[in-house]
């Protein structure tokens, strides 16, 4: 199947800084996770294979085409919510969406049609009827995914779309985001530094830190991937646990904040409880290491934004 992103060794650089390093990869149809710190790259990415913003170096294919040769053929199978607003002053819910329908090449009643089914879609009433400079944070987060789907498009890119809402909008606009892929077959980049955002919403996961590739994988492998440690927090000082460890040739030792450390190398916790129960230890707690994604997701943010 053709992939819906490919990218080979793309760069953006701003005068001495990488915003984008040699991102190479190939994104299949679906929901995606572009996940990362703010500031690491991820709306220059989504820029660049728009062509908002041109790329120093390197190849970009959209939906089977480089964008080099096809860019405009491109753009008009493509949606786009951006992070900041992009309403037009003035204007009604309704009139705009038909709008934006016109300017991605609907004829006028094709694309007022359309925009009535999308605001519909995306949950907004009679408010479609009042100018969107009244609208709340979490209205216009809602017309601008209309937008970005009212001429039906194979692909739809959303930056930060749950910014400044309130955890009901939140969990509105996840929904949405939900719906558009399993109800209408169109793929979704949901662009976020949210973890929890990208957790509800994706099958796949892309996190960029420092403007280099760090991860893409499908979201369920990453979140069966746990290193074979756990910290205790034991009442005293168990001599007979640790000769046990020993004994296994279980690593361990005592960290700064009170607990030990157990490097088990098992597939599950089992052979440790067993341990546990067998030496008669009752630990006040036991940590077990933190999954593939958040450990992933907690070194982009130990990386931080690009300098």
């Amino acid at each position: 199947m053709t992939p819906i992103i490919e990218t080979h060794l793309l760069n953006k650089k701003y005068g001495e800084t990488h915003a984008l390093q040699d991102v190479s990869i190939k994104i299949p149809a679906g929901t995606i996770g572009l996940l990362g710190p703010n500031g690491a790259g991820k709306s220059t990415f989504i820029k660049c294979l728009l062509q908002l913003e041109n790329k120093t170096s390197g190849s970009v294919s959209l939906l089977g085409m480089n964008i080099d040769e096809k860019g405009r053929e491109t753009r008009t199978r493509i949606g786009y919510a951006p992070e900041q607003d992009c309403h037009i002053p003035g204007m009604i819910g309704s009139e705009y969406v038909t709008y934006c329908g016109e300017l991605s090449g609907l004829p006028f009643e094709d694309a007022r049609q359309r925009a009535h089914e999308m605001l519909d879609f995306v949950g907004m009433g009679q408010e479609r009827y009042r100018k969107v400079d009244t609208y709340s944070t979490g209205m216009k987060q809602r017309v601008k995914i209309a937008q970005a789907l009212v001429h039906d498009p194979d692909l739809v890119f959303l930056d930060e779309p749950t910014n400044g809402l309130d955890p009901n909008g939140q969990a509105m606009v996840l929904d949405l985001i939900t719906r558009i892929w399993k109800e209408s077959g169109i793929s979704v980049i949901l662009s976020s530094h949210l973890l929890h955002d990208v957790d509800r919403v994706c099958e796949r996961i892309v996190i960029i830190s420092q403007g280099e590739l760090l991860v893409h994988d499908e979201l369920a492998h990453l979140k069966q991937q746990r290193r074979p440690e756990v910290e205790l927090l034991l009442v005293d000082e168990p001599a007979i646990l640790y000769e046990a460890f020993d004994r296994l040739q279980w690593k361990w030792e005592k960290l700064n904040n009170g607990k030990v450390k157990v490097v088990h190398g098992q597939n599950s916790l089992n052979p440790l409880l067993s341990l546990l129960d067998e030496t008669g230890v009752a630990p006040l707690g036991i940590s077990a290491s933190p999954n593939a994604l958040n450990e992933l997701f907690l070194k982009a943010l130990d990386k931080g934004p690009s300098k």
